[in-house]
């Protein structure tokens, strides 16, 4: 029978087929603060593991479980880069500031995927803006989005 018509598991009922986190194709470059989110982020998962199993609670059990079987294949798969050693064309690692043709200033460091908040500062260094910026230098003009925007400054 197809799974579609099985029942869904009640509250407290175990969730045993819960999937597991989609892995990116990307390669798993990250930061050295990246690199210790992961960690921080392998030590949560297994504290939250170790209560589930110790409170019975088989649902925290399938979630905890599944966290750490990302985090630790996230750990396993990522590469730690070498902090940018110049600031003449951006790279990974890079803050750089565009000025966007609408007026707007923006600033993000290029960091891994699992690290990047673009609300905070940071992106991805696989998004549609990090890919035009990569190896850009200050005065160089890229397309962001709908528009267009100058690279302004690289840190």
């Amino acid at each position: 029978m197809s799974r579609a018509f099985t029942k869904e598991p009640d509250e407290g009922e175990a969730v045993e087929d819960l999937p597991d986190r989609p892995l990116s194709p990307h390669p798993n470059l990250v930061t050295a603060q990246g690199l210790a989110q992961i960690e921080a982020a392998m030590v949560r998962a297994q504290d939250e593991l170790t209560r589930a199993q110790a409170s019975g609670d088989r649902t925290a059990l399938a979630h905890a479980g599944r966290d750490l079987r990302y985090w630790t294949a996230r750990r396993s798969s990522a590469q730690a880069m070498p902090a940018p050693e110049s600031t003449e064309k951006v790279q990974f690692g890079s803050t750089v500031t565009i000025a966007r043709d609408d007026g707007r200033r923006q600033t993000w460091r290029i960091v891994g995927e699992d690290e990047a908040e673009p609300n905070e500062g940071t992106l991805s260094y696989v998004s549609p803006v990090a890919r035009a910026l990569m190896g850009k230098s200050v005065g160089d003009v890229v397309q962001a989005g709908p528009g267009e925007a100058e690279v302004v400054e690289i840190r």
